[in-house]
């Protein structure tokens, strides 16, 4: 798909493109890409194979509660979760636990989940104040529009933190658990070098946020930078996809039936079972965001292959708590919340755990009221803060359908929770029409619920009505841990998907031959007596174009003059599927590929640097080498803002 370039026109890179610092007036037409062309590998099936590891560790790393899970790769079949979390919640069974840190107040780590959720709970408030609590952090990768390796994060108390710090903290401490639990199962200590990493991320994340989690990893010393091959980048999705084409009758249920059986013997795959070329959605609706994979099968080997790109959106199960907080501004007004949250911030935090599990009891045909717990310094603070009661507070709202009980608990009626839920289902239902809509997403099988909102019933139900009937829905009965096994399944063999679709158009800018009526005037650029066209968008890869396990694209550049040290060339991105210019509208910078040509001067007269690029992964990576001498060149391609 890429577009046939005539033989006779040159593109070229020149210094100003690849470095905009310089003026326009001088340099010569640096870098001039001599080859365009698309290889596929002949043998795609030696991709990494890279060095054996004894176990694969796999760290689900949410927007809400975390997790990790293992399997020996002398036992792939045999996936372990990691051992039960010291103090859970009322009406909240998980394996995983939340995802949840507390730092000293000189900014240590000190807990992790459930220990640093009870330490913070029993400080004084006069104390907890200092001390730096976060939750819901993920959601910060996603939303932040120029990711950089110094982006900040707020803790509970309003004080701000180096995310990359405290995504460090949290990998460092799954790395010591599931160490010390894999010490405990093999008798030795464990080493590290035998571990190959597997971080979950969502499918809808963009290259900057990738890179973050794997910035994070180096820097907890989960891996080096010299072995980035030990940590692979899994898609939650498509682990989940990965772990759902291998499901057993008895382990899900069908949402059309109600029933685990439907009179299979329990041992067949997927229902009816999954036959040659079945196409499945995975729905992936976790804490944060919802991510939709859109698969099709290819027997005997389950390979997988990506019909429709990765699409999803922020309507995570943390929308229902955000709509919660927006009816307590409504009923006690914006500037008290705020005021509490800072003031009393554990309390808050009480507060939203009780809200929690009355989340969790929400049901479409409930009919009696929720009740929410408000802590003693709720109503003490409002009472001093407003100098009425919660109670007249609740009365002299127009909110009718929320009220006080005298136990002390704001009485939902489950219209009301029901309401709480409604903008974040509405969000998710609308995706999936649009997505259900689309030519390539024609005669799906089976569509498979996965993530910890997936057991919503409410979404369950708003789900089925979308679509009567169409597709089987088929929930896994550990819903929560469907990602985390995926991944550990994806980490023993990371070539089980073999087709994927490029979530954007990248490319680079470029100078073309000037041609008069088919370049915009203003585009010429007249250099020694030749014309070009500048800006021109060399495209590598566009939108939704489907792109094989160990395709490459490959570009030939030259170093402007004999002694530079340096190649850096920005990549543009769109989210259209072509563009003509890199200055049109949509077409943003969105990373650098470095090449480092040091020590690789030769007498040829022109040095030629073939450089490849990988976007069938879950990452995309670039090498490159110098074709006269043959040796390789340190090729780095960076997505972060510096």
């Amino acid at each position: 798909m890429m577009t046939e370039k005539d033989t006779g026109t040159e593109n070229i890179i020149t210094d100003e493109m690849a470095n905009p610092s310089l003026s326009k007036s001088g340099g010569d037409p640096g870098i001039t890409p001599l080859s365009p062309s698309h290889i596929q590998q002949s043998d795609t099936d030696q991709v990494q194979s890279g060095p054996s590891f004894v176990v694969v560790v796999a760290i689900d790393f949410g927007t809400t509660s975390s997790g990790y899970a293992y399997a020996f790769t002398k036992e792939p079949e045999c996936i372990h979760t990691m051992r039960r979390w010291e103090g859970g919640d009322p009406g909240v069974s998980n394996q995983k636990t939340p995802t949840t840190i507390l730092l000293t107040p000189d900014r240590k780590f000190h807990s992790f989940g459930y220990a640093a959720r009870d330490f913070y709970h029993d400080l004084d408030p006069s104390e907890s104040k200092h001390w730096l609590y976060l939750e819901k952090f993920k959601m910060k990768l996603h939303t932040t529009a120029n990711l950089s390796i110094d982006t900040e994060i707020h803790a509970a108390n309003g004080k701000r933190v180096k995310a990359l710090d405290i995504f460090a903290y949290a990998l460092a401490f799954f790395k010591e658990q599931a160490l010390k639990e894999l010490s405990d199962q093999t008798g030795s200590e464990f080493d590290n070098s035998n571990v190959r990493w597997v971080i979950t991320v969502p499918a809808i994340w963009k290259m900057p946020a990738k890179q973050f989690m794997r910035e994070a990893a180096y820097k907890s010393a989960l891996v080096s930078r010299e072995n980035p091959e030990q940590l692979i980048i899994a898609l939650e999705p498509e682990a989940a996809s990965i772990y759902c084409r291998k499901l057993r009758l008895h382990q899900m249920v069908d949402l059309g039936t109600q029933t685990t059986q439907n009179g299979f013997s329990p041992n067949d795959n997927v229902g009816s079972g999954m036959t040659q070329g079945d196409r499945y959605v995975v729905m992936d609706c976790g804490g944060g965001t919802v991510d939709l994979t859109v698969h099709q099968i290819r027997l005997p080997e389950g390979h997988l292959k990506e019909l429709y790109k990765a699409s999803g959106g922020p309507y995570g199960s943390i929308g229902v708590d955000y709509e919660f907080e927006k009816l307590l501004c409504k009923i006690f007004g914006q500037d008290f919340i705020d005021q509490f949250k800072i003031k009393r911030p554990a309390a808050w935090v009480d507060l939203m755990i009780a809200f929690e599990s009355r989340k969790r009891a929400a049901a479409p045909e409930r009919t009696n009221p929720l009740n929410i717990n408000l802590p003693f310094s709720f109503i003490d603070y409002y009472k001093k803060f407003r100098g009425h009661s919660v109670d007249h507070a609740l009365r002299k709202s127009n909110v009718d359908f929320v009220k006080w009980s005298s136990q002390g608990m704001l009485r939902m009626s489950p219209d009301a929770m029901n309401t709480l839920f409604k903008p974040t289902i509405d969000h998710i239902i609308q995706h999936l029409t649009e997505l259900f809509e689309k030519p390539e997403v024609s005669d799906i099988k089976f569509l498979f619920l996965v993530g910890g909102f997936a057991e919503s019933s409410l979404l369950q139900q708003a789900v089925q009505n979308m679509l009567q009937g169409r597709s089987r829905i088929i929930i896994p009965h550990d819903v929560g841990l469907t990602i985390l096994k995926g991944a550990v399944l994806f980490g023993l063999d990371p070539s089980v998907i073999k087709v994927r679709r490029s979530p954007l158009t990248y490319g680079v800018g470029v100078l073309n031959r000037f041609v008069e009526g088919k370049h915009p005037p203003e585009k010429l650029l007249i250099k020694d007596g030749t014309r070009w066209c500048t800006d021109v968008f060399d495209t590598f890869i566009a939108a939704d174009q489907s792109v094989a396990l160990g395709e490459m694209v490959k570009r030939s550049y030259t170093p402007a003059k004999p002694s530079q040290q340096v190649i850096v060339i920005h990549v543009y991105c769109s989210e259209k599927e072509s563009a003509g210019f890199i200055s049109e509208p949509g077409v943003r910078k969105c990373g650098t590929l470095r090449l480092d040509v040091s020590g690789t001067e030769s007498s040829a007269p022109r040095r030629e640097i073939q450089t490849l690029m990988q976007f069938g992964d879950t990452e995309i990576r670039a090498m490159a080498i110098d074709v006269s001498t043959g040796r390789t060149v340190k090729a780095s391609i960076d997505f972060l803002s510096h």
